[in-house]
Order: C-alpha cells, then structure tokens, then sequence
C-alpha cells in the first residue's frame, strides 16, 4: 500500500507539472494546447530542441520556474525509487535474517520437502497438533503462500546438503519428504539419511513398481503411497462403513470432541510400575487405552486390566479432548 501511494503521488506531481506548463504557456506565450503541451515536455525533460524558445519576458520568467521544479521532481521521483528498492531489500534481508535465526533454535523439529497439495495437509495438521515445523520449497509463489501463513521456510532444493544443514536437520526428529516426484524423494532421502543416521524418514511414493524398496534402501524409515492409501479408503467405505466413519472421527480434533492420541510415559510419570487397574486412568479420566507400544517395538492391543505401565511406554488412548490433555499432565 505504501508503494502504490508513492506511485500515485509522483503520478500526481507529473500531471500538475505538464498541465499546469501548458496552461501557463497558453496564457503568457498565446500559444494553442499542443505548442503549449510541447514546450513543457520538453522543458520539463530538459531537451530544449531550440526551435521554438519563450518570447515574451514573462513566459521566459515562467520557464526558468518551471525547469527548477522539473528537476526538483526528478531529484524527488529518483528518491522515492530508490528508497522504495532499497526498503524492499532491507526488509526482505531482515525478514531472511529473521527466519534463519528462529530456524538455528529450532530443536526436535520435522522438516517438511515440498509444499503441495500433500504437503499442505501435513503442515496443516502439525500446526494443529503444535509440533515445530519447517517447509523446504523451491517455487517462488509457494514461498509466499507460506510467507503469507507465517510457516517457517526455506527456499531451495530439499536434495541440497547445505538446504538441509541450514534446515537444522542436525537437530531434527524427522523429515517429510512429499515433492512430486519418486526421483526427488528418492535424492531427498538418501541425502537426509547421509546427515542424520539417526532421523526420522517418511517418502512419499508414486507406489510404482520397486519404488517402495529402493526408497527403503537409501534409508526411508516409512514409505507411503496416497494413492494406494485413497484407494483403500475408499473400498473400505464400501466394505465396512461404520468402521471407517468411526476411525475418521477419532482422528479429527473437534468433531463430536473425541480424539484419538498417544502419550509416552516419561520417567518422572506416576503411573510408572502401575497396572491399568491402579493407574485409574478410566475411572480419572474417562479415557480408554486401546494400546500399548512398548520401547521395544512390540504392541499390547486392547491390554488387559493388569498390564504394567513402565518408562518409555507409548499409550494410545481414546477419548475426550480436555480428558487426554489432563491425562497428559500426569505422562
């Protein structure tokens, strides 16, 4: 809006200078509109062809007044451009400035390749749920989409070492990697595998043949197919459509206020050495432990009242939202 009001502004000085010229010349020069537009352009430009030239005393008095304010709108119009470039730079570096430092104190944060339709959904639910994210994107216009939704990014080639690094991929506890092609995800991968040993790795997958596999091999820790994943939502909405709507809802915060999430017993937890008898965990919270993930992998479904809660436990409950945050407290 500033700048459009500059424009608007010297626009305005330039139209007052030539018409306000004009006038004047046909007042004290008796000249006709278009001598008179002409004797300003050029006198406004600081031509001066000198085939036509001021006669009378008070036209000449009238010129010289008129090339002092044209050249005091140049200074003036040259001023505004470069103050309006210059602010535009300044303001770009300091928000660039301003993005890289937030981005060096970011730790345990996921790192999301590729900002399409895909990736917008991810973003948009990991804004949800709080989880610290970045957005590594290459298009110019994406970039101002996620300016505009105030996501940290970073422009460039999520497959660039340096891209990652400033990325803080050293620090990250995972990478989405969701640009469009297997190619691309393929490179991502294996370059985020080469500076993180220990990360985090989801691919997307075009799910063509052995795509899966050498995704895996360059060190994917999960590779996901939309489409086969669509595909199977959709059968099972034919097949078994009760199930799905059920699992729909517990997986969306809001929407009849249940929600399904899981919770990691840490060390100082209470609930450490209890049974699901003695934790009350039902009885407190009104919240159902539909499992178990223990530290070694292996998963309790529907556990059984006298199943011990240890340290590193992954509960994965189901209930309502303010219950889950209360039993979160105590995790």
């Amino acid at each position: 809006m500033e700048s459009i009001r500059k424009i608007v502004i010297i626009a305005a000085i330039f139209c007052l200078l030539v018409f306000g010229g004009t006038f004047g010349y046909m007042y004290l020069e008796n000249t006709g509109f278009w001598m008179g537009l002409y004797l300003t352009i050029i006198t406004v430009f600081t031509v001066g062809y000198g085939d036509i030239v001021p006669i009378h005393p008070s036209g000449r008095i009238f010129t010289v007044f008129l090339v002092i304010t044209s050249v005091a709108f140049v200074f003036y119009t040259f001023t505004k451009i470069t103050e309006t470039v210059l602010e535009g730079e300044l303001r770009g570096l300091y928000k660039r400035r301003k993005m890289h430092r937030q981005i060096s104190k970011l730790r345990d944060h996921y790192i999301v390749c590729g900002f399409g339709r895909i990736g917008k959904e991810i973003c948009k639910i990991l804004q949800e749920h709080q989880r610290p994210f970045l957005v590594i994107e290459k298009d110019e216009e994406e970039i101002h989409v996620l300016e505009e939704m105030q996501y940290m990014r970073l422009q460039g080639d999520g497959a660039d070492d340096e891209v990652l690094l400033n990325a803080g991929i050293e620090h990250a506890k995972g990478l989405v990697s969701v640009v469009a092609s297997d190619a691309d995800n393929l490179y991502i991968t294996l370059t985020a595998r080469g500076l993180n040993p220990n990360l985090f790795i989801m691919a997307r997958s075009s799910g063509g043949h052995g795509v899966q596999t050498k995704l895996k091999r360059a060190g994917a820790t999960k590779v996901i197919s939309p489409y086969s994943i669509g595909a199977r939502r959709m059968a099972h909405l034919i097949v078994r459509p009760t199930v799905s709507d059920f699992i729909d809802l517990t997986m969306r915060a809001g929407e009849l206020d249940l929600m399904m999430e899981e919770l990691q017993v840490s060390p100082t937890s209470h609930l450490n050495g209890k049974n699901l008898i003695e934790s009350e965990i039902r009885k407190k919270y009104d919240v159902i432990v539909v499992a178990i993930k223990r530290q070694d992998g292996s998963m309790l479904f529907n556990p059984k009242p006298d199943s011990v809660i240890m340290v590193g436990d992954i509960l994965i409950v189901l209930g309502a939202t303010d219950h889950i945050l209360g039993l979160a407290k105590e995790m």
